[in-house]
Protein backbone atom coordinates (compact mmCIF):
# COMPACT_ATOMS: atom_id res chain seq x y z
CA UNK A 1 0.00 0.00 0.00
CA UNK A 2 2.02 2.81 -0.96
CA UNK A 3 1.69 6.23 1.12
CA UNK A 4 3.19 9.46 1.43
CA UNK A 5 1.09 10.50 4.92
CA UNK A 6 2.26 11.77 7.64
CA UNK A 7 1.50 8.91 10.55
CA UNK A 8 2.16 10.53 14.32
CA UNK A 9 5.91 12.01 13.69
CA UNK A 10 7.37 10.39 11.05
CA UNK A 11 6.96 10.29 7.16
CA UNK A 12 6.09 6.88 5.46
CA UNK A 13 7.19 6.77 1.94
CA UNK A 14 5.88 3.33 1.27
CA UNK A 15 3.94 0.63 3.52
CA UNK A 16 2.37 -3.17 3.72
CA UNK A 17 2.25 -6.22 5.22
CA UNK A 18 5.96 -7.02 4.73
CA UNK A 19 7.89 -3.67 4.34
CA UNK A 20 7.78 0.01 5.55
CA UNK A 21 9.37 2.93 4.11
CA UNK A 22 10.90 6.07 5.92
CA UNK A 23 12.15 9.86 4.94
CA UNK A 24 14.16 9.99 7.70
CA UNK A 25 15.05 13.43 8.42
CA UNK A 26 18.43 15.29 8.80
CA UNK A 27 19.59 15.36 12.08
CA UNK A 28 17.28 12.28 13.83
CA UNK A 29 19.31 9.46 14.78
CA UNK A 30 17.73 6.03 13.49
CA UNK A 31 18.10 4.01 16.45
CA UNK A 32 18.24 4.86 20.01
CA UNK A 33 21.64 5.87 21.28
CA UNK A 34 23.58 5.83 24.55
CA UNK A 35 22.13 8.49 26.83
CA UNK A 36 18.55 9.56 27.97
CA UNK A 37 19.05 12.55 25.29
CA UNK A 38 19.45 10.63 22.43
CA UNK A 39 16.40 7.83 22.72
CA UNK A 40 14.28 9.97 20.51
CA UNK A 41 14.80 8.06 17.11
CA UNK A 42 12.90 7.36 13.80
CA UNK A 43 12.99 3.23 14.91
CA UNK A 44 11.25 4.46 17.99
CA UNK A 45 8.63 6.44 16.13
CA UNK A 46 7.79 4.13 13.69
CA UNK A 47 7.27 0.97 16.21
CA UNK A 48 4.56 3.54 17.70
CA UNK A 49 3.00 3.28 14.53
CA UNK A 50 3.40 0.15 13.21
CA UNK A 51 4.43 -1.86 16.36
CA UNK A 52 5.73 -4.87 14.99
CA UNK A 53 8.40 -2.72 12.52
CA UNK A 54 12.31 -3.96 12.61
CA UNK A 55 15.57 -2.41 12.03
CA UNK A 56 17.37 -4.05 9.42
CA UNK A 57 19.58 -0.62 8.27
CA UNK A 58 20.68 2.67 9.12
CA UNK A 59 21.44 6.10 7.82
CA UNK A 60 23.53 8.47 9.74
CA UNK A 61 22.07 10.80 12.12
CA UNK A 62 23.33 13.61 9.73
CA UNK A 63 21.50 12.12 6.33
CA UNK A 64 18.31 12.44 5.57
CA UNK A 65 16.01 9.94 2.87
CA UNK A 66 14.57 6.96 2.42
CA UNK A 67 14.97 4.20 5.19
CA UNK A 68 13.37 0.77 5.36
CA UNK A 69 12.11 -0.85 8.27
CA UNK A 70 10.50 -4.73 8.24
CA UNK A 71 7.53 -5.76 9.93
CA UNK A 72 8.01 -9.04 11.89
CA UNK A 73 11.17 -10.95 12.92
CA UNK A 74 10.99 -13.68 9.90
CA UNK A 75 10.84 -10.86 7.62
CA UNK A 76 13.90 -8.74 9.65
CA UNK A 77 15.90 -12.20 8.82
CA UNK A 78 15.23 -12.12 5.19
CA UNK A 79 15.70 -8.33 4.70
CA UNK A 80 18.65 -8.29 6.94
CA UNK A 81 20.30 -11.36 4.41
CA UNK A 82 19.20 -9.13 1.34
CA UNK A 83 21.48 -6.15 2.71
CA UNK A 84 23.91 -8.75 3.74
CA UNK A 85 24.26 -10.13 0.19
CA UNK A 86 23.95 -6.70 -1.91
CA UNK A 87 20.27 -7.63 -3.15
CA UNK A 88 19.04 -3.92 -2.05
CA UNK A 89 20.09 -1.09 -4.58
CA UNK A 90 20.79 2.43 -2.90
CA UNK A 91 20.96 5.51 -4.79
CA UNK A 92 22.22 8.76 -2.49
CA UNK A 93 22.15 12.56 -4.02
CA UNK A 94 24.95 15.07 -2.52
CA UNK A 95 26.27 18.59 -2.66
CA UNK A 96 30.57 18.70 -2.61
CA UNK A 97 32.73 21.06 -2.58
CA UNK A 98 34.51 22.21 -5.35
CA UNK A 99 33.99 21.36 -9.51
CA UNK A 100 34.21 17.61 -9.70
CA UNK A 101 34.14 16.84 -13.52
CA UNK A 102 32.71 14.05 -14.97
CA UNK A 103 34.66 11.21 -15.97
CA UNK A 104 34.22 10.04 -19.67
CA UNK A 105 31.88 6.99 -19.42
CA UNK A 106 30.09 9.22 -17.38
CA UNK A 107 30.81 6.72 -13.79
CA UNK A 108 33.26 7.21 -11.90
CA UNK A 109 34.32 4.58 -9.41
CA UNK A 110 36.13 5.02 -6.11
CA UNK A 111 37.98 2.11 -4.50
CA UNK A 112 39.60 2.87 -1.38
CA UNK A 113 39.58 0.88 1.56
CA UNK A 114 38.00 2.02 4.83
CA UNK A 115 39.46 1.47 8.68
CA UNK A 116 37.91 2.84 12.11
CA UNK A 117 40.42 5.07 13.28
CA UNK A 118 40.18 3.58 16.67
CA UNK A 119 41.56 6.70 19.09
CA UNK A 120 38.69 9.06 17.49
CA UNK A 121 36.04 6.51 16.84
CA UNK A 122 33.29 7.12 15.12
CA UNK A 123 35.90 8.60 12.58
CA UNK A 124 36.52 6.32 10.00
CA UNK A 125 39.92 6.59 7.57
CA UNK A 126 41.25 5.42 4.81
CA UNK A 127 43.90 2.12 5.05
CA UNK A 128 44.74 0.38 2.21
CA UNK A 129 46.89 -1.91 4.34
CA UNK A 130 44.30 -2.91 7.11
CA UNK A 131 41.14 -1.49 5.82
CA UNK A 132 38.18 -3.63 4.49
CA UNK A 133 37.26 -3.41 0.73
CA UNK A 134 35.23 -0.12 0.03
CA UNK A 135 33.57 0.95 -3.43
CA UNK A 136 31.27 3.73 -4.45
CA UNK A 137 30.08 5.10 -7.77
CA UNK A 138 29.44 8.03 -8.79
CA UNK A 139 28.52 10.47 -11.32
CA UNK A 140 28.07 14.36 -11.84
CA UNK A 141 24.47 15.86 -12.14
CA UNK A 142 25.34 19.92 -12.07
CA UNK A 143 27.84 22.28 -11.22
CA UNK A 144 26.80 25.82 -8.62
CA UNK A 145 29.05 29.15 -7.55
CA UNK A 146 28.43 30.10 -4.28
CA UNK A 147 29.53 32.75 -2.28
CA UNK A 148 31.70 29.85 -0.48
CA UNK A 149 32.97 28.56 -3.51
CA UNK A 150 31.79 26.23 -6.33
CA UNK A 151 30.27 22.79 -5.72
CA UNK A 152 29.02 20.23 -7.31
CA UNK A 153 25.83 18.05 -7.42
CA UNK A 154 26.54 14.29 -7.24
CA UNK A 155 24.80 10.99 -8.02
CA UNK A 156 26.51 8.34 -5.39
CA UNK A 157 25.58 4.44 -5.49
CA UNK A 158 27.25 2.64 -2.41
CA UNK A 159 28.61 -0.70 -3.56
CA UNK A 160 29.87 -1.85 -0.18
CA UNK A 161 28.32 -0.92 2.92
CA UNK A 162 31.23 0.51 4.83
CA UNK A 163 30.15 3.25 7.79
CA UNK A 164 30.55 6.56 6.56
CA UNK A 165 31.83 5.13 3.63
CA UNK A 166 30.40 7.83 1.21
CA UNK A 167 31.52 10.66 3.20
CA UNK A 168 35.01 9.31 3.91
CA UNK A 169 35.17 8.44 -0.18
CA UNK A 170 34.30 11.83 -1.17
CA UNK A 171 37.02 13.49 1.52
CA UNK A 172 39.56 11.16 0.27
CA UNK A 173 39.18 12.66 -3.26
CA UNK A 174 39.18 16.14 -2.33
CA UNK A 175 35.53 16.81 -2.76
CA UNK A 176 34.04 16.60 0.67
CA UNK A 177 30.26 16.96 1.09
CA UNK A 178 29.20 20.25 2.07
CA UNK A 179 27.92 20.60 5.85
CA UNK A 180 29.95 17.65 7.07
CA UNK A 181 31.60 18.94 10.31
CA UNK A 182 33.34 15.18 10.38
CA UNK A 183 34.79 15.01 6.99
CA UNK A 184 35.46 18.41 5.92
CA UNK A 185 36.83 20.06 3.17
CA UNK A 186 40.67 19.47 4.01
CA UNK A 187 41.62 22.41 1.32
CA UNK A 188 38.95 24.78 2.61
CA UNK A 189 37.80 25.93 6.39
CA UNK A 190 33.76 26.72 4.57
CA UNK A 191 33.03 23.26 5.20
CA UNK A 192 29.95 25.31 7.73
CA UNK A 193 28.27 26.23 4.13
CA UNK A 194 25.92 24.65 5.14
CA UNK A 195 23.16 23.85 8.39
CA UNK A 196 23.38 20.20 7.71
CA UNK A 197 25.25 17.59 5.59
CA UNK A 198 24.17 17.57 2.39
CA UNK A 199 24.04 13.92 1.85
CA UNK A 200 20.52 12.44 0.95
CA UNK A 201 19.45 8.98 0.45
CA UNK A 202 17.21 9.24 -2.95
CA UNK A 203 16.27 5.88 -3.61
CA UNK A 204 16.02 2.07 -2.54
CA UNK A 205 15.09 -0.83 -4.51
CA UNK A 206 14.53 -4.39 -3.84
CA UNK A 207 12.93 -7.69 -4.71
CA UNK A 208 9.78 -7.73 -2.57
CA UNK A 209 10.49 -10.52 0.03
CA UNK A 210 6.86 -12.01 -0.68
CA UNK A 211 5.53 -11.94 -4.40
CA UNK A 212 9.20 -11.12 -5.96
CA UNK A 213 7.73 -8.19 -7.57
CA UNK A 214 10.93 -4.97 -7.89
CA UNK A 215 9.63 -2.53 -5.00
CA UNK A 216 11.39 1.24 -6.06
CA UNK A 217 11.06 3.83 -3.33
CA UNK A 218 12.20 7.14 -4.35
CA UNK A 219 12.25 10.78 -2.37
CA UNK A 220 13.77 13.86 -3.66
CA UNK A 221 16.25 15.72 -1.50
CA UNK A 222 15.06 19.13 -0.10
CA UNK A 223 18.51 20.82 -1.05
Amino acid sequence: MPSDAQAGNIDVLYVDDALVFLNKPAGLLSVPGKGENKQDCLSTRVQQVYPDARVVHRLDMATSGVLLMARGLEMQRTLSRAFAERQVHKRYKAIVHGTLLPPDSGWGLIDLQIAVDWPRRPVRIIDTANGKPSTTRWRVLDHFKHATGPTTGVELEPMTGRSHQLRVHLQAIGHAIVGDALYPQMSSPSSAASHRLLLHACELALRHPVHGHQVVVRCEADF
